[in-house]
């Protein structure tokens, strides 16, 4: 939990501008680029990043070992492990647009920071947020990223992610040292979210937080993952049974304007 200012979100900045960046934060800036546009070639990606080809070029070779991009004809594009049942051929910035507004409502509605993730990898990345007007409020900066095994965020999104990726994340877990994850809780925990479409935590990724998400799906597959953030402190069960209704409608209103048909679960109206 944080105290902060609101800040801008400046995705494309170029990545030595902020010297805190991490290089996890300056590879993501360019996998977004490269999922925003479809297909974008280096040079053109040191254009929109502002940033030296030799540079980009690096992080597009790291990418591309990782199997994250792939050249495609004159560009590069998001590659098979970020392809592998996304199902959808909607971009990064196709969200952004279409969901800025419904996060924007959520955020009124709830009086808490409302959030919308996409799998990128093993992670659940930060594609914009539209954080609590309160002083005191929980953010999570684009393109900040969490685990897919901690937190209603990342939870929602592999419990809709392909079963080979609950593998592979069981076994990252393992091979970084961390905590062991029951798995068998894991994967009790995914079956409930799989049942009832919501996601529902505490403290769980960020400490003395609480987060409630529910999947973006289409009939092709997740697109990405919608949820709200705030401190426990604050967000007692009558705001958690509210936010239980809300979300379904917010993931709906994000398909509808999409125009790619209605998520698998029951539409609530906003209230």
């Amino acid at each position: 939990m944080r105290n902060v200012a609101d800040r801008a979100t400046a995705r494309d900045r170029p990545p030595e501008e902020a010297a805190e960046d991490t290089s996890f934060a300056r590879g993501l800036r360019v996998l977004l680029a490269i999922a925003d546009r479809g297909e974008i070639r280096a040079d053109e990606l040191s254009a929109v990043l502002e940033t030296p080809v030799s540079t980009v070029y690096r992080y597009l070779r790291t990418l591309s070992d990782f199997g994250f991009v792939d050249r495609g004809g004159v560009g590069y594009r998001l590659g098979p492990r970020l392809t592998i049942a996304s199902g959808t051929g909607v971009t990064t910035g196709d969200l952004i647009r279409t969901a800025g507004p419904i996060l924007e409502l959520l955020a009124e509605e709830s009086g808490e920071t409302a959030v919308m993730v996409r799998r990128i990898g093993l992670s659940a990345v930060c594609l914009h947020e539209v954080p609590s007007s309160r002083a005191l409020r929980v953010t999570l900066p684009p393109p900040s990223g969490l685990p897919l095994d901690r937190g209603a965020l990342g939870l929602a999104l592999l419990a809709f992610a392909p079963p080979e990726i609950v593998d592979e994340v069981l076994a990252a877990e393992a091979e970084a040292g961390r905590e062991a994850v029951d798995e068998g809780q894991l994967r009790a925990d995914l079956a409930t979210i799989v049942a009832t479409g919501i996601a529902r935590t505490e403290g769980d990724a960020i400490p003395g937080a609480v987060a409630l998400a529910v999947p973006v799906l289409r009939e092709d597959g997740i697109v990405a993952a919608v949820g709200v953030i705030g401190p426990a402190t604050r967000c007692g069960h009558a705001w958690r049974t509210r936010m239980a209704r809300l979300l379904p409608a917010s993931a709906d209103a994000i398909i509808g304007s999409l125009g790619a048909g209605r998520s698998s679960f029951e539409s609530h109206p906003l209230e």
